[in-house]
C-alpha cells in the first residue's frame, strides 16, 4: 500500500520530533525521580507517575495542533475520536517500572495507523539519546543509520526477549522459557516490550514474543520490525483489537519458525 509522500512524510517528522520533546521532560523526571508520585494500576507492578501523564499530554496536545482530524488512543488517556483515516497510538513511558526504580530501559513508543495498516513507529530511549525511525515504505533507522536485519540469526546464536505481565499466569510464562531453552535458545527481560521490539529492529535480539501486549505498548515496535526486514505476529486493529490486547511476536527471519512454535502462533 503505498501512502501520499506528504500526508506520511508530516506525520512522520511530527511524530520524530514529539519523541524527543517528550523525552526530554520524562528524563527531567527520571533523573528526579525521588520526588515522583507513584500510583498502582490494577496490579502492584504496574504503576504510573504524572511523568506518564504528562508526556501524553504533551503528544497528544502536538498532535491536535498539526493534525487536528487525526485520532489518538494513549494508555493514560484512552481514545480521542478523529475525523482523518490516521489513528496514532502511543505509549508515553513504556517500562514505567524500570523508569520509577531508576533503570535507564524505559521509552516513549509513537505510532500512526493510517487504516489498518501501520504507517509511523517511532521509538525514543532519553537514557541512552536513541532515536529508533519508521515508516512504511521508508525502512528503519537507529539515530539516523538503516537497520537491516541479518537472516543468519536463530533462536541458538543470538537472544530472544520475553515479556510478562499480569494477564499471563506464571505457568505460562514458565512454559514459554523451557521452550526457548529446550530449543537451545536464551533470553532476556528487561522491563520494556517496546524497547526489545526496538532491539529486535537492530538486531540486538533475534525476536521478541509476549502472550499479551496492548497496542500502546508494540505497534511502534512492529513497524519497525518489518521495515528493518523482519516479520510480525498481525495485531487485531479493528473494532476494539486496539483496546483489547493480543499475543505480540515479532523476529527476523532466521527465527520466526522457532519462536511461532514457541509460542503456539
Amino acid at each position: 500500500m503505498t501512502l501520499p509522500a506528504n500526508e506520511l512524510q508530516e506525520r512522520f517528522a511530527l511524530a520524530r520530533s514529539m519523541a524527543f520533546e517528550a523525552g526530554a521532560i520524562a528524563l527531567r523526571y527520571f533523573n528526579a525521580r525521588e520526588r515522583l508520585v507513584i500510583e498502582t494500576k490494577a496490579d502492584a507492578q504496574d504503576v504510573v507517575s504524572i511523568a506518564d501523564r504528562e508526556v501524553e499530554e504533551l503528544i497528544r496536545s502536538r498532535i491536535a495542533a498539526s493534525f487536528p482530524g487525526d485520532a489518538v488512543i494513549g494508555e493514560e488517556y484512552g481514545v480521542s475520536a478523529g475525523t482523518s483515516d490516521y489513528t496514532w497510538v502511543v505509549d508515553p513511558i513504556d517500562g514505567t517500572s524500570p523508569f520509577v526504580n531508576g533503570m535507564p530501559t524505559w521509552c516513549i513508543s509513537i505510532a500512526a495507523l493510517r487504516g489498518e495498516e501501520i504507517a509511523i513507529g517511532v521509538i525514543y530511549v532519553p537514557c541512552n539519546d536513541e532515536l529508533y525511525a519508521s515508516a512504511m515504505g521508508m525502512g528503519a533507522t537507529l539515530n539516523g543509520k538503516s537497520l537491516r536485519l541479518d537472516e543468519s540469526r536463530n533462536i541458538r546464536n543470538a537472544v530472544t526477549g520475553i515479556g510478562a505481565n499480569h494477564h499471563v499466569t506464571p505457568a505460562a510464562v514458565a512454559s514459554i522459557v523451557e521452550k526457548l531453552l529446550d530449543a537451545g535458545g536464551n533470553f532476556i527481560r528487561n522491563g520494556s516490550g517496546a524497547l526489545m521490539l526496538a532491539y529486535v529492529a537492530a538486531g540486538r535480539l533475534v525476536g521478541y514474543y509476549e502472550p499479551h501486549m496492548h497496542a500502546w505498548d508494540c505497534l511502534a515496535g512492529y513497524c519497525l520490525v518489518k521495515e528493518a526486514g523482519g516479520w510480525h505476529h498481525p495485531f487485531p486493529v479493528q473494532g476494539d483489537g486496539l483496546i483489547k490486547g493480543s499475543p505480540v511476536l515479532a523476529a527476523a527471519s532466521g527465527a520466526v519458525n522457532d519462536l511461532r512454535a514457541i509460542a503456539g502462533l
